[in-house]
């Protein structure tokens, strides 16, 4: 990992101007350590460093994703983010549900239910390019941000809910009902009260000069780690504790900007978010060795049949649906389709399945692991290209069309 982490880094800028993204390499020398390779790395032997690991990584990210968010966000472009998070995730998740049907037999009806949940949350790090090339419109760069920081976090009850539905879980041994109660109702509740303390004091210390720049984003991971483990005590959910966490922990920090508060440069999640992406790319790597490797072992049409649907009809009609009404135009739509991939969300759900050991789980596992990679290989050496093309037609469609709704972010939100 440490040999893996430092080549990638050496050659870092290098390899963000081509093709090869880092969850590429990951995964790759992933697979490699694992079963099908130097056999250095199983999920039989290292379930729970595993487990620590990419509870960690998307802990980090559902709170740092949550933190950035503001409500503006939600209405640029026609509730671009709104439509794409309240009509298009339910109807991916559906999607996914209902074609995996007949492409994955011997999965109960919960199973499958959880194959559409785990692979409906996208991550917008597979396709940076795509959602932070300047030739990109700003209202189709917010959109994909904003839906990916959100749309992980918005997947977590029905991921809950649907594994206590499964007979033989730890979670079914409590009910729907129970599972409810405390992964729903509670964690949204120590969330609040985590975030929501914890944004208060950051800003009551910073105006009384009390907190040094760099302690005053370990706070943020005190936060993260505080709200996660008092709803795991509980027997709640970790996750929705940390990401409802988040909302609040943003919204008290900027609520403290009425309150004069020193200015020192500071981006207080900064560290956070470094380290998420750290702990990510090292997901990615364990991914490629416990889960994907010994899927290769196993790949039939049916789960690469249903990876390549999952990626394009699962994910780009129910955003086009999403998106009926809006003037957005046919390549906009295509585009905002096809950058959905799948990431560390998927990753982390689909390992904490197996390691529950549902019926399914062989077969569940590996239509996770395949969607998964496919997408990791196929955003990730579309996105320069895409973005560039895409940019270039919006160029060229906006100079012609004056009124071209892809490029009147302000001017759309001002006439609603």
């Amino acid at each position: 990992m440490a040999a893996v982490t430092a080549g990638y880094a050496l050659f870092s800028r290098r390899l963000s101007a081509t093709a090869v993204s880092g969850p590429m390499v990951f995964v790759g020398f992933g697979v490699a350590i694992g079963p099908i390779g130097l056999d250095l790395l199983d999920l039989e032997h290292a379930a729970g460093p595993v487990l620590t690991l990419v509870e960690a990584a998307l802990t980090l990210v559902l709170l740092t994703g949550a933190m950035t968010v503001r409500r503006k966000d939600l209405r640029v472009g026609g509730f671009l983010p709104g439509r794409l998070l309240g009509i298009g995730l339910p109807l991916t998740i559906g999607a996914g549900w209902l074609l995996a049907w007949p492409l994955l037999p011997g999965l109960t009806a919960w199973e499958l239910a959880l194959v559409g949940t785990i692979l409906a949350p996208t991550d917008a790090a597979l396709g940076k390019t795509a959602v932070s090339s300047p030739r990109v419109p700003p209202l189709v760069r917010s959109g994909l941000n904003v839906e990916s920081g959100l749309n992980d976090g918005m997947a977590l009850p029905f991921f809950v809910l649907f594994l206590a539905a499964l007979s033989g879980t730890n979670a079914s041994q409590e009910g729907v009902a129970g599972v409810f109660w405390r992964a729903l109702v509670v964690s949204t509740a120590l969330g609040l009260a985590v975030g929501g303390l914890g944004g208060w004091l950051l800003s009551w210390a910073r105006k009384r000069g009390w907190v040094s720049r760099d302690w005053g984003q370990m706070f943020v991971l005190a936060v993260a780690a505080g709200s996660y483990t008092l709803a795991v005590i509980v027997d709640g959910s970790g996750f929705i504790a940390a990401w409802v966490a988040g909302f609040a922990f943003g919204v008290s920090q900027r609520r403290s900007t009425a309150v004069e508060v020193p200015d020192d440069g500071e981006d207080t999640a900064e560290l956070a978010e470094q380290l998420a992406e750290f702990l990510a790319s090292l997901s990615f790597l364990v991914f490629g060795a416990v889960l994907l490797g010994p899927a290769l072992e196993h790949l039939d049409w049916r789960i690469l049949t249903y990876a390549v649907l999952s990626l394009t009809v699962v994910r780009m009609l129910p955003v086009a649906l999403s998106l009926v009404g809006t003037r957005l135009a046919l390549p906009t739509v295509a585009y905002i389709g096809w950058f959905g991939p799948r990431g560390l969300a998927s990753v982390v759900f689909g390992l904490l399945v197996v390691e529950e050991h549902v019926q399914g789980v062989q077969l569940l596992g590996r239509a996770i692991a395949i969607t998964v990679a496919l997408s990791i290989l196929l955003h990730g050496m579309s996105a320069i290209v895409l973005a560039n093309r895409y940019g270039a037609w919006h160029q060229k469609a906006a100079a012609g069309r004056p009124d071209l709704r892809e490029g009147m972010p302000d001017e759309g939100s001002a006439a609603r």
